[in-house]
C-alpha cells in the first residue's frame, strides 16, 4: 500500500508538470488519475496555474451514473485556488466514478490567490457554477465538498440563495462555521480594543477573513435560527490539529439526524493533520467518499499523517 501511495505521488507530480506546461489529462481521459495526499505538494505545484483544473476535474463530458447520480462540486478555502487546494480530492472522486467539477471565487480573475473576497458574493458565484454543472450534466442536485471557508461559505447558499433545493449532501472539510478566533488572538485583540481598527486595516484586502472570526456580524447572520437546513445531510471533518479554525470545535454543526461530525483523531491517533493537510488527508477523504456514498462504507486507513506535508512514507 505505501509503496502504491509513493508511486501516485511520484506520477501526480509529473502529471501537474505538465498541466503546468500546457498539457493535462483530455476530457474523458481514463481512470485511475493520480491521488495526491500529500497537501504541500499539490498546494507547491497548483498555486501558480489557479486557471487550470486538478487531475479528474471538469471533464465537460462526464455523465452522473446511476451509482453516482449527484455531481460533485469542490469548492476551495482563503487563499486557496479550485487546483492547489484538491490535488488529493479531485482524482479520488473521479476514479470511484464521480463527475466532479472546480471553480474560483473570491478573487481576481488568473490571480493564485482566491477566496478573499465578501463571503456573500463568493457565494453568488457558487450559486451561478452550480447551476452551470446541473445544466451541463442533467442532473437534478449536486453534492458540495468545502475546504475551510469552502465548506461553510455554501451554507449561505443553501440559506439565502435557494441552494437548499438543489444540494443533496454538503460535505465540509475543517470548515469554518463558527469561526475562529486564531489561536485567541482575535479576543485578546478585542480585549485591547484593537480588534476592529485592525479589522479594518484586513477588511480592505480580505473581507472574508473578517467575516470568518468567531463572533463576526456575518456569522452570527448566518447562523441565527439555526446552522442547517431540511432536505441537506451534513458532514463535518475536523481535525484537533487545526491551527486555522480554533478551537477546532468550530467547525462542527449542532446534533441532528442529519448532520455528522467527525474528528480525524477519533479514527486514527497516529494522524497529524493540521488545517492544510487535512484537505488531502487519508482519513478526511475516506470520510468524505463514505459521506457521499453512505450505502457503500468504506474501510477508514490509518497512519502516520504529518502537517502540513502528509503521510510519512
Amino acid at each position: 500500500m505505501r509503496t502504491k501511495r509513493v508511486r501516485a505521488l511520484a506520477v501526480g507530480a509529473l502529471t501537474t508538470l505538465g498541466l503546468l506546461a500546457g498539457g493535462g489529462q483530455p476530457a474523458g481521459a481514463a481512470a485511475p488519475y493520480p491521488v495526491n495526499y500529500h497537501f504541500a505538494t499539490g498546494f507547491v505545484l497548483g498555486f501558480l496555474s489557479p486557471d487550470q483544473a486538478p487531475p479528474g476535474a471538469d471533464d465537460r463530458s462526464c455523465r452522473p451514473s446511476a451509482a453516482h447520480p449527484d455531481p460533485v462540486v469542490l469548492v476551495h478555502g482563503t487563499f486557496e485556488n479550485r487546483h492547489d487546494n484538491w490535488a488529493g480530492a479531485a482524482p479520488l472522486l473521479a476514479d470511484n466514478g464521480y463527475c466532479v467539477y472546480t471553480f474560483n471565487y473570491g478573487g481576481a480573475p488568473g490571480f493564485p490567490v482566491q477566496g478573499t473576497g465578501h463571503v456573500a458574493a463568493s457565494a453568488r458565484q457558487l450559486a451561478a457554477f452550480v447551476d452551470q454543472v446541473l445544466a451541463a450534466t442533467g442532473a437534478a442536485r449536486a453534492d458540495l465538498v468545502g475546504h475551510s471557508q469552502g465548506g461553510m461559505m455554501p451554507r449561505y447558499y443553501l440559506k439565502y440563495l435557494g441552494g437548499a433545493a438543489k444540494v443533496a449532501r454538503l460535505v465540509g472539510i475543517a470548515p469554518s462555521n463558527n469561526g475562529t478566533t486564531i489561536d485567541g488572538i482575535t479576543e485578546l485583540a478585542r480585549q485591547l480594543d484593537l480588534l476592529e481598527p485592525a479589522n479594518a486595516v484586513l477588511d480592505a484586502a480580505c473581507p472574508a477573513c473578517v467575516e470568518q472570526e468567531q463572533g463576526s456580524p456575518f456569522l452570527t447572520d448566518l447562523n441565527a435560527g439555526g446552522e442547517t437546513l431540511p432536505g441537506v445531510d451534513y458532514t463535518v471533518i475536523a481535525s484537533r490539529f487545526d491551527e486555522v479554525v480554533t478551537p477546532y470545535t468550530n467547525a462542527f454543526l449542532p446534533a441532528g439526524p442529519h448532520v455528522t461530525d467527525l474528528t480525524v483523531q477519533d479514527q486514527c491517533a497516529l494522524d497529524a493533520s493540521d488545517h492544510l493537510e487535512i484537505a488531502a488527508d487519508p482519513v478526511a477523504l475516506t470520510d468524505m467518499l463514505n459521506a457521499l456514498d453512505p450505502a457503500h462504507p468504506r474501510p477508514v486507513p490509518c497512519e502516520v499523517v504529518l502537517p502540513v506535508t502528509g503521510p510519512l512514507l
